[in-house]
C-alpha cells in the first residue's frame, strides 16, 4: 500500500469555471478526469489524475465512477486513450478493492474495444499488486493495451505532451525521481533556437505561411488533397473519422507533406488515413481555424436562447479574419457533405461535432476542460447541421467596399444563374494579391 504523504489542495486542482449546474458538479470540480487533445494517432485522450482526489469521506466512490462513464460515453464510440497519473493515491483516498472489481466488471465490452491504449504513469508496487488481484479478469487483448511509463518524459513519444494538463503535484513528483536517479539536480539545459519552417512545410505554420508558400491559394493542400479523397472514397465509410491509424504510418505521411513529396492515399489501403490526416492537420495549426478570440463567445453558446443560436454561430463566424471563414466553409461544407450520408455511416452532425470539435477550437493555454465539451460540441454541430444558414453571406465586409463595388455587388445578388439544374450564390467577399482592395466572387453551392 501507499505511504506516501501527498497533500490535497483543492484550490489548485477544482475547476473554478464548472457550472454548480452540472450533473456531477460535486466531483467534477475537482478535476480528477481531464480532456487532453489528441495522441499521435489522432485519438481522444482522457486522464485521471491520482492526486486530485480528495479523502474518501468527501469524495463518493461511486458518484465518481458515475462521472467516469458520463465521460467515456461521450467518446466511447470512437478510438480513444486513458492516461492514469498514479502518483497521490494514499491510504486516505484510495477506493476499496471491492469497488475496483465492481468498477472493471461495470465497464462493459464497448468501453474496453475501443479503449486503444492505457499508459499507466509513475506505477508502484500497489500497481504491481493490483495487478496480481485482476489478472484472472483481464483479457490477454486487454492486457497488452497496458504501458508502464516511469517518467513524464516518456509520454512524449505517444502523445502530444503539451496538450496535457499535469497536476503540479506530479511534475514535481517526476523531478525528484529524476533527481534521485541522478544523485543530484540535473543543470538546466539551453533549448536550441526554433528551426524555421521549410519551405514546403505543410503542419505547424499558420495559414498565411501556407498561402504564401501555394502561389496564393487560400485552402491548404493538406485539407484540399484530404477532403478530396474522402469525398470521392470515404462518405458512406460506417464511422469515419472515429478510427485511428498506425503512428508510423501517420508519421511517415507527415514527413511527405513537410518535404513537398507527393502523397497517394491509395497505397496505404486504409480510408481512415486521410480522415486522421486532416484532423491532425487542424489541430497542429499555431492558432486554432476558430481563433483564440473568439473561444469565450464559443464557450457561452450555451446560454444562449435555443432559437437564436444559429445567428449566433452567424456572428462568431461573420468576426472571423477572412482567410479563416474561406477554409473553415470549406471544412464544414464537407462535413455537411457527410452528415448526409449518415443513414450509411453513422456519422450524424453531433458525432461530427464530438470528433472534430476539439480540432476547431480550443484555448490559448492548455487543454480544454470538460466543462468546456458541451459547447463546443454544440457549437460545431450547429455549423454542419445549419451549413447553408450559417455561411450564406457576409455582409459585413460591404462597409468597406468602394461605392462602385457595393453597387456592382448589390446587382449581381439579384440575379439568379441556372447552370444545368445548379444555383451560383455569392461566396463571400476575399482578397486577392494582385488586386488593391477586395471582389466578389460566385461559386457553386459546393465545396470549393
Amino acid at each position: 500500500m501507499e505511504k506516501r504523504k501527498t497533500s490535497f489542495t483543492p484550490a489548485a486542482c477544482e475547476d473554478t469555471e464548472l457550472s454548480i449546474n452540472h450533473p456531477y458538479y460535486d466531483v467534477a470540480r475537482h478535476g480528477i478526469v481531464q480532456l487532453a487533445g489528441d495522441d499521435n494517432s489522432g485519438r481522444r485522450v482522457i486522464t485521471f489524475s491520482c492526486c486530485r482526489m480528495p479523502p474518501s469521506h468527501q469524495l463518493n466512490h461511486s458518484r465518481l465512477l458515475e462521472y467516469l462513464r458520463y465521460t467515456l460515453d461521450q467518446y466511447v464510440e470512437n478510438d480513444y486513450t486513458l492516461v492514469y497519473f498514479h502518483y497521490g493515491l494514499n491510504s486516505r483516498n484510495k477506493p476499496s478493492l471491492n469497488w475496483l472489481q465492481s468498477a472493471y466488471k461495470e465497464f462493459d465490452r464497448k468501453y474496453k474495444k475501443n479503449l486503444k491504449a492505457l499508459y499507466v504513469v509513475h506505477p508502484t508496487n500497489f500497481i504491481k499488486i493490483l495487478w496480481n488481484i485482476f489478472k484472472p479478469l483481464i483479457s490477454h487483448k486487454f492486457g497488452k493495451k497496458i504501458t508502464y511509463l516511469n517518467y513524464l518524459s516518456d509520454l512524449r513519444e505517444h502523445l502530444k505532451y503539451d496538450q496535457l494538463n499535469i497536476p503540479e503535484d506530479v511534475i514535481r513528483h517526476d523531478q525528484n525521481l529524476r533527481d534521485k536517479q541522478k544523485g543530484r539536480p540535473p543543470p538546466l539545459a539551453k533549448l536550441p533556437p526554433p528551426r524555421p519552417p521549410l519551405p514546403t512545410q505543410q503542419f505547424g505554420v499558420s495559414l498565411q505561411y501556407l498561402k504564401d508558400k501555394n502561389k496564393g491559394q487560400l485552402i491548404p493542400p493538406v485539407m484540399k488533397q484530404t477532403v478530396s479523397y474522402l469525398k470521392s472514397k470515404g462518405l458512406r465509410v460506417e464511422g469515419l473519422f472515429r478510427r485511428s491509424a498506425s503512428i508510423q504510418t501517420i508519421k511517415e505521411i507527415h514527413k511527405l507533406y513537410n518535404q513537398g513529396k507527393p502523397v497517394n492515399f491509395d497505397d496505404y489501403g486504409d480510408i481512415h488515413i486521410p480522415a486522421v490526416i486532416l484532423k491532425t492537420f487542424l489541430r497542429e495549426l499555431p492558432q486554432p481555424l476558430l481563433t483564440f478570440e473568439s473561444y469565450d463567445q464559443i464557450l457561452g453558446i450555451t446560454s444562449v436562447e435555443s432559437s437564436l443560436r444559429v445567428t449566433s454561430c452567424k456572428q462568431v463566424i461573420q468576426g472571423l479574419p477572412e482567410h479563416n471563414y474561406v477554409v473553415l466553409k470549406y471544412l464544414i461544407c464537407f462535413l455537411h457533405m457527410v452528415s448526409q450520408e449518415s443513414i450509411y455511416n453513422k456519422m450524424t452532425g453531433s458525432n461530427l461535432a464530438c470528433v472534430f470539435g476539439l480540432n476547431l477550437i480550443w484555448p490559448p493555454k492548455g487543454a480544454s476542460s470538460l466543462r468546456a465539451l458541451n459547447p463546443l460540441n454544440l457549437f460545431t454541430e450547429l455549423l454542419i447541421d445549419f451549413y447553408s444558414k450559417i455561411f450564406s453571406s457576409r455582409t459585413k465586409i460591404l462597409t468597406h467596399l468602394e461605392p462602385w463595388k457595393i453597387l456592382l455587388m448589390a446587382l449581381l445578388s439579384n440575379l439568379m444563374y441556372v447552370i444545368g439544374g445548379m444555383t451560383l450564390i455569392p461566396v463571400g467577399i476575399i482578397s486577392h494579391s494582385n488586386v488593391r482592395g477586395s471582389f466578389c466572387v460566385f461559386s457553386l453551392d459546393t465545396c470549393v
